[in-house]
């Protein structure tokens, strides 16, 4: 088996126990809110976090080299992860994945005033074309009124994209240990002052389910760590939207959600639009800084232990890191 062959089958491991994390977090999401899951979720989590904390062998202390840029990618976090529960709560899972499917193109869109980088005609049309789809999946003014959920799903979206294009900023002078536990410490905190006022009583057998989440949303991280280091980062990432069929699967097996064509229709758009950013970072010569290969596929919501960046490893054969502005 080469490489890549193994790091895309690696990375599909990694999606299916990711999308099995967010079909767990929908069951919940029906009995619990938002912070009442993230707080336990961050919880179950602290272990791991604690002893990657202690094998982390790179010198330096806790303290944030970039202590604003840390503050921003933190509080981006927190929207993440507080949005994203609460759209798996509310919305069928293959629309909430269409419009987290959008996450590149709005990298492709900080990356400009954040990182400096320029976007060329033909990447600026992919984002065009993607940002359509979403309004397909979205289509306001239809026969579904948008609500909180739809709003939510986005919020996730773009806080997703800009906690990844800080990373990308910041993540060569900062240990990722650093950009690890601040999320998760935040969301903690956070979550514990807003618990006594949302806590519903959970039976022994959710508690573990909760614990279920944190196992699976931390496994999920380290086996894509694995597929970075094992292939080229153009193979790996377009696998997240194997995301898509595990949500029809799930959703129609467990949930009664049956995705209609629009919504296909608008996630086959973003889809391509965002197959189409990635292979054109990939070939090189197109972008100075590559903010979509060089930044994670997967949300981060602050609640499990997962890498803050991409590995070096999975960088080979991508052009120069760029000037970081």
């Amino acid at each position: 088996m080469t490489a890549n062959a193994k790091g895309a089958l690696l990375a599909l491991l990694a999606f299916a126990v990711f999308a099995t994390h967010d079909a767990v977090v929908k069951l919940m999401g029906e009995s619990y809110s938002p912070f009442q899951m993230i707080f336990f979720s961050v919880l179950f989590s602290f272990p791991l976090a604690l002893l990657m904390l202690m094998r982390d062998r790179t010198a330096g202390t806790l303290l944030p080299v970039h202590p604003w840029w840390v503050a921003f990618r933190t509080a981006a976090a927190l929207v993440t992860g507080i949005s994203a529960f609460y759209a798996f709560s509310a919305l069928p899972l293959a629309q909430v994945y269409a419009v987290l499917f959008a996450t590149p193109l709005l990298i492709t869109i900080l990356a400009i005033p954040i990182l400096g980088e320029k976007v060329g005609v033909r990447r600026g049309l992919a984002v065009v074309v993607g940002l359509l789809g979403v309004i397909i999946v979205l289509r306001p003014g239809g026969e579904d009124t948008l609500g909180l959920g739809h709003g939510a799903a986005l919020a996730a979206a773009f806080g997703a994209a800009f906690a990844s294009i800080i990373v990308r900023r910041i993540g060569a002078d900062e240990r990722p240990i650093v950009l690890l536990l601040y999320p998760m410490v935040a969301n903690f905190v956070l979550m514990a002052i807003a618990l006594p006022f949302v806590y519903q009583p959970m039976p022994v057998e959710h508690l573990g389910l909760f614990a279920v989440i944190a196992l699976f949303g931390s496994a999920a991280g380290l086996i894509i760590i694995a597929a970075y280091n094992a292939g080229e980062a153009v193979i790996v990432a377009p696998m997240q939207y194997s995301q898509i069929i595990w949500a029809t699967v799930f959703g129609y097996f467990f949930f009664n959600e049956i995705p209609d064509a629009l919504t296909f229709v608008g996630a086959g758009i973003i889809i391509a639009s965002g197959l189409y950013i990635v292979l054109r970072e990939g070939r090189g010569g197109t972008s100075s800084t590559t903010p979509v290969l060089r930044t994670k596929p997967r949300p981060d919501t602050g609640t499990a232990p997962r890498e803050a960046r991409v590995p070096r490893a999975s960088l080979r054969g991508l052009p120069g890191r760029g000037s970081q502005r």
